[in-house]
């Protein structure tokens, strides 16, 4: 009998999860920006308790409006500086034309193609205007993505106030209300670990991978270490993908092939001993995350909520980690994702009840 309810226990488990992600799917537009705008407030909450830790003459009330200031000129200076590079790359791009048409003839050479198309053949041949429809589309569903998701953070950041009061509602008594601030401070430090580990494995990509690309010699430097560090928050393919495309324009600027495919070699180094050896190890030590998990997730959300799934992949994952590792039922998932078999490595338990709870001892008889 304990066997077959064990089993009957995992069953309805597995059915659950299946559930769950079908849920998540068909729920998808819905959920996405309040999933992003939650990870926004998480993060400006952080970098709030930063600000009140390093600037104590800052008001306790003070530091998150101050946050959420800082944090949207931040946000507002990196899309100024991407937009700007981009322009200017733009530009740069038109101006090769002929370079372009150069490589194109070397390609179709090596392939066996006696007229190779120019450029505007190639242009015209594509038909750019057939997905401008498409291409408008998009721009504008990611322009109200974005505004759902302002929209969403705004609100929920105005509901602060009534959280510990719904908490408070929630659990009545207080060891389970313990119980539960515990489990949410460990969701919420360890997104913002996730945060940080991908802050800095993105700078151990950008910054070497610009120095390589100034010393070699490419145009828009700045702007392809930017789109590099950008794209390193996507775990495992966002850094690949970043380190690929620089290569392919250092064949139309450099005659000959020797420094596209020295870029080649150094960016994919980098992203190598980075993405595969440094950042995983850091992940696994502070998230207790398995590598294989990281990309499985990525998959997984990715098919679910497309690019913002892959962004949120891992900080999802945690999550899920956490709060399946205090259930008994499901605590064997925790078990399986978690980087060392061991979900919570200082176990989240309501408290005992402390010695002024307890009736006092009687005083000892003075000697």
């Amino acid at each position: 009998m304990i066997i077959s309810s064990g089993i009957a226990r995992n069953a309805m488990v597995v059915v659950a999860v299946i559930l769950t992600g079908a849920a998540l799917l068909w729920a998808g537009s819905i959920l996405t920006p309040l999933a992003l705008a939650l990870f926004l407030l998480v993060l400006v909450d952080g970098f709030a308790r930063f600000l009140a830790r390093r600037a104590p003459f800052l008001p306790e009330r003070a530091a998150l409006p101050v946050a959420l200031i800082l944090s949207t000129l931040i946000f507002g200076l990196c899309v100024y500086a991407m937009v700007d590079n981009a322009a200017a790359f733009g530009a740069e791009l038109i101006a090769d034309a002929p370079k372009i048409q150069g490589v194109i003839a070397g390609v179709a050479g090596t392939f066996g193609i006696k007229v190779p198309p120019t450029a505007a053949e190639m242009i015209n041949q594509l038909d750019p205007t057939r997905y401008l429809g498409d291409i408008a589309r998009y721009l504008q569903t990611f322009g109200m993505g974005a505004f759902g998701v302002l929209i969403y953070l705004g609100f929920l950041i105005a509901s602060r106030q009534g959280f510990q009061k719904k908490v408070n509602s929630l659990f009545p008594d207080h060891h389970d209300r313990d119980h539960a601030t515990a489990v949410f401070v460990r969701i919420r430090d360890g997104l913002q670990r996730y945060l940080w580990i991908q802050t800095i494995g993105a700078l151990m990509i950008a910054l070497p991978s610009w120095a390589l690309m100034t010393v070699l010699g490419l145009s828009n430097a700045v702007f392809w270490a930017f789109f590099i560090f950008i794209a390193s928050y996507i775990p495992v393919i966002g850094g690949a993908i970043g380190t690929v495309l620089p290569p392919l324009f250092a064949l139309v600027q450099f005659t000959g092939y020797s420094q596209a495919l020295t870029m080649l070699i150094g960016l994919e180094v980098i992203m190598f001993v980075v993405g595969n050896v440094l950042q995983p190890k850091m992940q696994r030590d502070s998230l207790n995350i398995d590598p294989v998990v990281v990309l499985l997730s990525l998959a997984f959300w990715g098919a679910i909520w497309g690019l913002p799934g892959m962004f949120l992949s891992t900080p999802l994952t945690v999550t899920a980690i956490i709060i399946l590792a205090q259930f008994h039922g499901s605590r064997w998932i925790a078990v399986l994702l978690s980087g060392d078999g061991e979900p919570e490595q200082e176990p989240v338990a309501p408290p005992k009840r402390s010695a002024a709870a307890l009736p006092a001892p009687p005083p000892l008889a003075a000697t």
